[in-house]
């Protein structure tokens, strides 16, 4: 996840200000703590500001939860 951020060019702050969300949110989706978890409306706003398709979240919120798994194991 934090790949998708950097590549659209923003900050953890960026993010939780465009989607109304706390900023140790963005954080925990970085790391892969926690997986994105959005009402079914606000996913557009979120693949927006994220600026890519559904399909490059659900990976990366895969491979940020295994290197997530991976160090606390």
């Amino acid at each position: 996840m934090k790949g998708l951020r950097e590549k659209a060019g923003l900050r953890t702050v960026d993010v939780a200000s465009r989607l109304g969300i706390a900023e140790s949110t963005v954080r925990n989706w970085d790391i892969g703590r926690h997986t994105p978890r959005l009402p079914i409306e606000d996913i557009p706003k979120f693949l927006e500001v994220y600026q890519c398709t559904l399909e490059e979240v659900i990976e990366a919120a895969k491979e940020s939860k295994r290197k997530f798994d991976a160090s606390h194991s």
